[in-house]
């Protein structure tokens, strides 16, 4: 076998990423953002971060928000914030939710284009500043002090979400999304398995443990 040969077949023969699709106003996926790449990394695996929007996938499988529905709501709101308490991860429900987080969501693939870790760290930033902060990701002026705050700079940043390039892109990944079976968030994609929802976590352990069951 040829050098470059054995460097496919070693490449193939990695763990492929887990594909972790996250909305910048859900608060499940603000929990699960924060035990992700640990659990990932505990088996020797990496995460590959997608931004989407809820609206969009909500839209394509004919869903709304729990919170829209006044049976759900308060349930939904008591438990984003127990289901925080139960994983350690500081909450607290923002005065205003949801929001639209578009803005933040093309900052994040325009990140994403030039380094992918960075990109999950300006995830990670801005789910944080609105959940645990109450900063409110669609407000621009606060939108531009988070940018500050993360080192891209509010011109650069104001100007990515504003760029029709990353307005185009934001709109492929989500109906990339779609074409993929995602419909809500946290949506996880384990070689091609699908697992929705935060509390999906000790299923994925164990899918990852002892492979598929």
């Amino acid at each position: 076998m040829t050098a470059a040969g054995a460097t496919l077949s070693f490449m193939s023969s990695l763990p492929r990423p887990i594909d972790f699709y996250f909305d910048f106003s859900s608060p499940y996926s603000y929990i699960a953002s924060e035990w992700i790449d640990a659990l990932a990394a505990r088996h020797g695996r990496t995460v590959n971060w997608k931004a989407i929007l809820l609206g969009a996938t909500f839209q394509a499988a004919e869903l709304k928000s729990p919170v829209s529905y006044p049976i759900k709501r308060e349930y939904s709101l008591h438990d984003f914030e127990r289901s925080a308490r139960f994983a350690g991860v500081p909450l607290k429900n923002p005065e205003k939710f949801p929001i639209p987080t578009q803005n933040a969501a093309r900052v994040f693939w325009w990140l994403a284009d030039q380094d992918r870790q960075r990109a999950a760290s300006w995830a990670r930033h801005c789910l944080r500043a609105y959940f645990a902060r109450g900063v409110d990701l669609s407000d621009a002026a606060q939108l531009r002090r988070l940018a500050e705050e993360f080192g891209v700079g509010a011109e650069t940043a104001e100007a990515v979400w504003n760029d029709p390039l990353w307005k185009q892109r934001l709109k492929i990944e989500n109906d990339a999304a779609i074409a993929a079976g995602v419909f809500g968030a946290p949506f996880f994609m384990v070689e091609g398995e699908p697992f929705w929802g935060n509390d999906r976590r000790p299923q994925i352990e164990r899918w990852l443990e002892k492979g598929p069951f």
